[in-house]
């Protein structure tokens, strides 16, 4: 059974706004694009929160839990986009071709 996904906040209520999305509908892509977004930010947070000043270990497992969180959303929508269209194979292709590239770089 597939669970409703976050779509963002409404901007009259400030609510969550949830569906259940259909594979390759509309409403799916709004809630990867939302997913992914969440992520980023999350991902900011902890970094500029490694990078600064120490925190709490509150702090820190409050943003750790919501990276966590986070990871899981993109971590199905990765999977799914593998197992759709072979993307696997263009980004190790990718991988190799950047490698080769580094390699003949001089430091």
């Amino acid at each position: 059974m597939r669970e409703p996904r976050r779509l963002g906040y409404d901007a009259v209520t400030g609510k969550t706004a949830y569906a259940l999305t259909a594979p390759g509908g509309l409403l799916e892509g709004v809630a990867d694009m939302t997913a992914l977004e969440t992520a980023t930010v999350w991902r900011a947070l902890a970094e500029a929160m490694i990078e600064g000043d120490q925190i709490s270990g509150d702090e820190a497992a409050f943003v750790l839990a919501r990276v966590v969180e986070s990871l899981g959303d993109v971590l199905a929508i990765a999977a799914r986009v593998v197992g759709d269209n072979d993307a696997l194979a263009l980004y190790a292709e990718a991988g190799r071709n950047m490698g080769a590239g580094l390699r003949g770089m001089k430091s």
